[in-house]
């Protein structure tokens, strides 16, 4: 069973729906600080593992605004998929950078959870596609309208995950050294007490100096 298979660089294609200003100011079922954090978190992991990535907004100019100038600072070479509707998958542009990417598994992450995920993720899902909707990079207008979106796509096929786990399902293994030294500062970054922790880690138990950063 395919969905039983461990997110990698080589099976997934990682998706950012419509993280744009005025899809943010709607959202009420996260702290939006801490939402920012997560997609971020997120982007980077994409980029670290290589992993193909897709972004995607509507109605820029006549309504949304442009996508996070932070997350295309991450991609600087992505050119979003400009759209109207609010379906992505009833958008031939978008559907056909899913196939070019040509992996089966779709990291999702949206604004709104209630529409941006999960009408794309039901309509991906039948057209044969693996679901993996990141929850807490996702944020719908009421806590209410984003459990229940959750709800809906995963009795539908969709597997929820975090963006954290997508990292660390990335990484899998310590040993995996090429990749180490950057995972360990998105985790420093992003991940909060578990950040916190490495960096004590490094410099109390291992003795390393502090982070080029943290000196500055």
């Amino acid at each position: 069973m395919s969905k039983l298979q461990l997110l990698n660089a080589d099976n997934c294609t990682v998706i950012f729906i419509d993280h744009q200003p005025q899809m943010s100011f709607g959202v009420a079922s996260i702290d939006r600080h801490l939402l920012m954090n997560n997609v971020l978190g997120l982007a980077k992991a994409a980029k670290v593992f290589g992993v193909p990535t897709i972004l995607t907004t509507v109605e820029t100019e006549s309504f949304s605004g442009q996508m996070w100038p932070q997350l295309l600072d991450i991609f600087p070479t992505h050119e979003p998929v400009e759209r109207t509707s609010m379906n992505s998958w009833e958008d031939a542009k978008f559907v056909s950078e899913v196939e070019k990417a040509g992996r089966q598994k779709l990291v999702i992450a949206a604004l709104w959870t209630e529409v941006c995920l999960a009408f794309p993720a039901l309509e991906a899902m039948a057209a044969g596609y693996e679901v993996y909707a990141v929850v807490d990079a996702s944020g719908g207008t009421s806590p209410v309208a984003h459990d229940m979106a959750i709800q809906r796509i995963t009795q539908a096929g969709a597997i929820p995950v975090t963006w954290q786990q997508v990292l660390l399902e990335f990484q899998r293994d310590w040993a995996r050294k090429d990749t180490y030294d950057a995972v360990i500062e998105i985790v420093k970054e992003h991940s909060g007490a578990y950040g916190m922790g490495v960096e004590y880690a490094y410099t109390m138990v291992h003795g390393q100096p502090a982070s080029r950063k943290e000196r500055a």
